[in-house]
């Protein structure tokens, strides 16, 4: 970083991510296309990439990624953070060889647990139990357990789970549809072998395409990662580099867009566990500091909107009424917006089906 790096402001960063989010403007981007360029989409639950796409792209129709599961074209996998996303294929081969290293740390949070257990032999044979026939948690809980009785039966599914790159099998994840959980391996379910583990610098060009202007740390933070920096100092002469008001200093793609800080930025309704609001450390260009752990309470967190680009409150439907909670006063021109945009979300996601939008009580502070 030098004295003569610009600095972008609060503003500039959120029009800027907003950009690289699809959530400026929609995308004619397929949803395919969308998931490969958004790095994967969370999927703790199964509904939120539906609704994440829904936001994104224009004329999105949720038919279009289950039929995208369905044909093995995207998974639902572990992967960065340890937490669940859904991938494009060819990403859920290559990102969680590079995400491994963090998971096998992870285990050792659980290593009273699994006292006693070889976890290569727990590997492989996790493996033959599940490219046999697919297990659910339970099943691979208790056929491990046969082999290490005095284990923590917990720790030996979560020790499975991060050892091996397990993908939930359809119909699991499809629209309009159920299933309980029930895993396999990203290769038998993929029919190829996952890649070596790369090196980063591929994957932060990506980052820094969807997320960026960002930071070593805001990287870090999406990834689950460290020591990062090595990768961002090799790009360095490939790269601009920025400073926020803080000082700190951010990378990006000569060729990336960086709209105007006074860019309008329509409403856009998102899922519970949105890419847009866990990815960076600093999440200041995208929640008003007022408003920081408003969107969860305790392992509760909510679907949001976003008004003129930042977090301005949650959102839930509850039978035929979609009720949005803003967490501090809005315009009538902005209530006007957020009820346009709630309709166009509804007709996308459950089109046929007749909601009211009722304006609930402000969500106060905890």
């Amino acid at each position: 970083m030098t004295k003569t790096d610009p600095v972008l402001g609060t503003r500039a960063l959120n029009r800027a991510t907003l950009d690289r989010q699809l959530l400026l403007n929609r995308s004619p981007l397929t949803a395919r296309a969308a998931v490969e360029h958004l790095l994967g989409l969370q999927a703790q639950n199964v509904k939120p990439p539906y609704y994440a796409l829904a936001a994104r792209l224009d004329g999105f129709r949720p038919e279009a990624l289950s039929e995208l599961m369905a044909d093995r074209e995207v998974v639902r996998i572990v992967t960065m953070r340890s937490t669940i996303h859904t991938h494009t294929a060819d990403d859920a081969l290559t990102l969680r060889p590079l995400v491994q290293a963090a998971r096998d740390r992870e285990l050792t949070n659980f290593r009273k647990g699994l006292v006693g257990v070889d976890l290569d032999r727990l590997a492989a044979l996790a493996r033959d139990l599940v490219e046999a026939e697919p297990r659910t948690m339970k099943q691979l809980r208790e056929a491990l357990l046969e082999e290490w009785p005095d284990a923590d039966p917990q720790s030996l599914a979560i020790a499975a789970r991060c050892r091996l790159p397990l993908v939930q099998v359809t119909p699991r994840g499809l629209w309009g549809r159920s299933g309980q959980v029930a895993l396999t391996t990203a290769e038998h379910w993929l029919g190829r072998p996952a890649e070596p583990v790369p090196a980063p610098d591929a994957t932060v060009l990506r980052y820094l395409a969807a997320f960026g202007p960002a930071s070593v740390k805001d990287m870090q933070t999406w990834a689950g990662l460290t020591r990062l920096k090595e990768a961002f100092e090799r790009l360095r002469p490939r790269l601009l580099t920025f400073r926020d008001e803080r000082g700190v200093e951010l990378f990006d793609l000569p060729d990336a867009p960086r709209p105007a800080a006074d860019t309008p930025a329509p409403p856009r309704f998102l899922p519970e566990f949105d890419n847009l609001l866990l990815s960076h450390a600093d999440r200041t260009r995208v929640i008003p500091a007022e408003y920081w752990g408003r969107s969860w309470v305790g392992n509760m967190v909510y679907a949001t909107f976003l008004v003129d680009g930042f977090l301005a409150g949650v959102w839930k439907l509850e039978e035929d009424t979609l009720v949005v909670e803003p967490f501090g006063k809005l315009t009538k021109a902005q209530r006007q917006e957020v009820t346009e945009e709630g309709m166009r979300m509804l007709a996308t996601m459950h089109p046929g089906t007749s909601y009211d939008i009722r304006f609930g009580t402000v969500v106060r502070p905890s």
